[in-house]
């Protein structure tokens, strides 16, 4: 549990300061890039289960995050279930 915790301490912090580092990143768009680079989710979905956010929501915030340019890059999109697959650009981190 201990372990656990700090986990959550720990991507807490990086979204913090990720939103620090760009004052224009909410918080849902700081967390879709720290869990891209610490490999925790790459696609909306599993996002939005992980954190328990509706996936309207962060398929939202991920829109607006990749209409920013150079943030982040979709990869795919499955119509069917709505599910977006990102990454980070090779240049970027948060």
């Amino acid at each position: 549990m201990k372990e656990e915790t700090s986990d959550v301490d720990r991507f807490l912090a990086l979204v913090a300061a990720a939103q620090a580092g760009d004052g224009r990143l909410t918080t849902i768009q700081a967390g879709l890039l720290v869990a891209a680079k610490l490999g925790i989710a790459h696609d909306s979905r599993s996002f939005a289960r992980r954190l328990g956010i509706a996936h309207s929501l962060v398929l939202r915030e991920l829109n607006a995050l990749a209409e920013r340019g150079g943030m982040i890059e979709i990869v795919k999109r499955d119509p069917k279930t709505m599910r977006v697959h990102y990454t980070l650009p090779p240049a970027c981190s948060p």
